[in-house]
């Protein structure tokens, strides 16, 4: 460490490999576990199709496949420890009041996480599959690959899950000064085009209804990101206050 208490890059860089060693032991512990219950993961994953099975298309495909969903669930398992080691690493030198904010965080980051999976497995997955299955269904059969459609709808879970995110994102920029409450306000209008244009890229299905889905969430979301913004601005404002008082 630098005379000044600063880490040098040297310092960083360790204190990177450090945490990505963490992340991924904690990601190849979870993915282990995730493999007793791939199975099962699976038969949920497909239950959107209904009577409808999907196909491997070559010999490596089923396999493939397992391992694919058995690493996702690792990932979904290991996200507590994940986003610990990154928020240590973005803000190595917390004081002790302040690690106790960061307790808050990884928690409310797992839920948030496995709200935004729940929501796009019981709400946005109902929708789109029945309707991509019938789509044409006079004229086109429709059969599916097993690797397209876990693809599909495991990125649909994961980008969902990261998107549920954004308050936590939103208030972590507040504290660090980028954004505040009054400019994401001030910027609501333009930040109803952005989720319209995110919610149509993250939906699978061209469909409004399916959109709208999406949309109203994200909406809800970006008020909370409102709330939290203001409440960890004004705690922001009242530290660097008392700071410049000394």
């Amino acid at each position: 460490m630098s005379e000044n208490g600063q880490m040098t890059v040297l310092e960083h860089l360790l204190e990177l490999r450090q945490r990505l060693i963490k992340a991924v032991l904690a990601l190849v512990i979870a993915t282990v576990i995730s493999l007793l219950f791939t199975r099962r993961f699976l038969a949920l994953l497909t239950a959107p199709m209904g009577d409808s099975l999907p196909q491997a298309l070559s010999p490596t495909e089923t396999t493939v496949t397992y391992f694919k969903v058995a690493l996702i669930g690792g990932l979904v398992l290991a996200m507590p420890v994940i986003v610990y080691q990154l928020i240590r690493f973005l803000v190595p030198g917390l004081y002790p009041h302040e690690r106790r904010y960061l307790y808050m965080i990884v928690p409310a980051a797992s839920f948030l996480f496995a709200s935004g999976v729940a929501f796009a497995y019981y709400v946005m997955l109902p929708a789109a599959i029945p309707f991509l299955l019938n789509f044409m269904g006079d004229i086109i059969r429709q059969q599916w690959s097993i690797e397209k459609y876990i693809s599909l709808v495991t990125g649909l879970l994961f980008w969902v899950g990261v998107i549920f995110e954004t308050p936590l994102i939103v208030a972590f920029l507040a504290y660090l000064g980028i954004v505040s409450p009054g400019l994401l306000w001030k910027n609501f209008r333009y930040a109803i085009v952005l989720i319209a244009i995110i919610a149509a890229v993250a939906t699978p299905t061209p469909d409004p209804i399916n959109m709208s889905l999406l949309m109203l969430p994200l909406i809800l979301l970006y008020l909370l990101s409102i709330v939290l913004a203001l409440l960890v601005y004004r705690r922001r404002e009242i530290a660097t206050g008392t700071a410049s008082h000394k």
